[in-house]
């Protein structure tokens, strides 16, 4: 997403309330309330309290355009039909972790992604909002052997020690081991939650035309629940937010996958190609990254989960833009994160320069 934000304090800013309710109004009109008087309401309550509630269309309209405004993020032709769920009023760990699966649940709407956001508390003067622990909603751990290596995802090893400490007692299964959430609020110390197992939805990862590519054994879950960044509206941090949307296919086979940091399986699947890798000259990292990526297409479109392909959403990145263009609106853009990490130099994204400013509402990690 976004660059990281400086002065991320519990007051609101004025300043940013104000910018931002002139753009609610002018976006959204018909508000029941005038902007004027909404403005000396919010002055208001940042005067005596140091901070303000947004209104259910507020918050709802400032989650859509963090996603408009996220540069980071080629999908965004989608942005005005995230479904906002305002989950404001859960303060109680268990009550967080419910809505969470609801989350799940809704997201993943048997396998017909849809995004989805969640907005829990903010953070106010004195009392921070609840925050998880967890990268994404659903990760896979990362189990350290004695040896230094790591069973399953190396990015999460860390995190994977860190619960065990808490008392996560589940023994390593193999690579695709579904951690616990951690959700910590104000009042109450970290806490383990299991997700249930029928929320998490995974596909198997089969090849068309390469049976022994099924023997490798890998599967990904279907939905990318982001949880660790917060949402910032009007000059207010919202640090447990979880939005999604669906996958495109490199993400999970050119990224989480391959890299080296990561599953680092191009030589497994180089192997089951039988292609020559005692020379990069035979192109065989191109080669087996290619068929993996067919791979993942294939196995999702066959299970009935929503993914897309990184050409047509290059695409549908450029008819945003021309969308925002005509609304007279800056589409900030990252080059490095929107032009597609397999066969970027084909793909009409990769031809152009873009705007990569900081726009807000937006989503930054936390600091």
């Amino acid at each position: 997403m976004g660059p990281e934000a400086p002065g991320t304090g519990t007051v609101a800013d004025r300043d940013e309330a104000e910018e931002f309710l002139r753009r609610f109004h002018t976006e959204q009109p018909g508000s029941p309330v005038p902007f004027r008087l909404r403005l000396e309401q919010v002055r208001a309550a940042i005067d005596a309290t140091g901070t303000y509630r947004h209104t259910t269309a507020e918050l709802a309209h400032g989650a859509r355009v963090a996603w408009r405004n996220s540069s980071r993020c080629i999908g965004r032709l989608y942005w005005n039909s995230l479904r906002v769920l305002d989950r404001r009023g859960a303060t109680a760990p268990a009550d967080i972790h419910r809505h969470l699966c609801t989350h799940l649940r809704q997201a993943t709407n048997g396998g017909r992604i849809r995004p989805v956001i969640s907005v829990f508390a903010p953070d106010a003067p004195g009392r921070p909002g609840p925050r998880v622990w967890n990268e994404q909603l659903i990760r896979y751990a990362g189990h350290r052997r004695d040896d230094g290596t790591v069973l399953g995802d190396p990015r999460t090893a860390d995190l994977t020690e860190a619960v065990r400490r808490l008392g996560w007692q589940a023994r390593p299964r193999g690579p695709f081991d579904v951690l616990p959430l951690v959700i910590e609020t104000f009042d109450d110390k970290p806490q383990l939650f299991e997700l249930p197992k029928e929320l998490v939805l995974e596909v198997a990862i089969t090849h068309p035309d390469v049976p022994r590519l099924a023997e490798l054994g890998l599967r990904w879950h279907a939905v990318p629940v982001i949880s660790n960044m917060r949402l910032r509206i009007g000059g207010i941090d919202y640090p447990l937010a979880p939005f999604n949307g669906w996958y495109m296919g490199t993400e999970i086979a050119a990224r989480n996958l391959v890299d080296d940091a990561r599953y680092n399986l191009l030589p497994a699947v180089a192997a089951c190609l039988g292609l020559d890798t005692t020379r990069e000259s035979s192109l065989w990292r191109d080669r087996a990254l290619v068929e993996l990526n067919v791979a993942v297409l294939h196995s999702f479109e066959a299970a009935g989960v929503r993914i897309s392909d990184h050409h047509g959403e290059s695409r549908r990145f450029l008819d945003h833009l021309a969308r925002e263009e005509r609304q007279g609106r800056t589409v900030p853009a990252d080059w490095s994160w929107i032009v597609p990490p397999l066969s970027g130099g084909i793909t009409p994204v990769f031809h152009r320069y873009y705007d990569n400013v900081d726009q807000r509402p937006n989503f930054y990690p936390h600091q």
